[in-house]
C-alpha cells in the first residue's frame, strides 16, 4: 500500500470511529456484537468431539439432572461445524438460540452502520431494534422461559 492509500483508509477509520465516542447505541452495538463474537468463538474453540468445554452447567453438577439449557454448548459447537442434525440431539433448541444469536450480531453490524450514516432516521431505527430484538428474543427462548414456568408450578 502507499502512504497516501493508507493515510485515507486511516482517515476513513479515524472518521468511522469518532463518531462513536459518547453515543450510547454504537457503545451498546459494540459490545453486544463483541460478546456475540466471543461466544461463536468459544463454539469454534472448544470441541464437541473432546468435551473439553471450561464452563460446565452447574445446576447437572449440583443435582447430577440436566437442566433445560444443558447442551447448549455442544450443540452451537456442532452447528458451528455444520453437524446440524448431531446438535439437536444435544439441545433442541440450539438451533432457534443459535440463529437468534448470528442474527443479532447482523443486526448490530447493519443497524451500527445504518445508524452512522441517517441522521434523520436514529430514533425510528432504534425503535425498531428494540421491537424487532425482544420479539427475536422471546421466539428464540419461549421454550426456555415456558419450561421454567411449568417447573415452578
Amino acid at each position: 500500500m502507499t502512504p497516501l492509500r493508507i493515510r485515507k483508509v486511516s482517515n476513513y477509520f479515524h472518521e468511522y470511529f469518532s463518531g462513536i465516542k459518547g453515543n450510547p447505541y454504537l457503545i451498546l452495538n459494540i459490545v453486544f456484537a463483541g460478546v456475540i463474537l466471543l461466544v461463536l468463538l468459544y463454539s469454534g474453540i472448544f470441541s464437541p468431539d473432546k468435551n473439553n468445554y471450561p464452563i460446565v452447567c452447574i445446576h447437572k453438577k449440583l443435582t447430577g439432572l440436566p437442566c433445560f439449557s444443558c447442551g447448549l454448548s455442544h450443540s452451537f459447537s456442532l452447528i458451528v461445524r455444520g453437524r446440524v442434525e448431531e446438535a439437536y440431539k444435544w439441545n433442541v433448541y440450539g438451533m432457534r438460540v443459535f440463529i437468534f444469536f448470528v442474527s443479532q450480531l447482523l443486526m448490530r453490524i447493519l443497524f451500527s452502520v445504518y445508524y452512522q450514516r441517517n441522521e434523520k432516521s436514529r430514533k425510528w431505527l432504534i425503535k425498531y431494534d428494540i421491537i424487532g430484538s425482544i420479539l427475536m428474543f422471546s421466539i428464540a427462548f419461549y421454550p426456555f422461559f415456558r419450561q421454567l414456568v411449568l417447573e415452578m408450578f
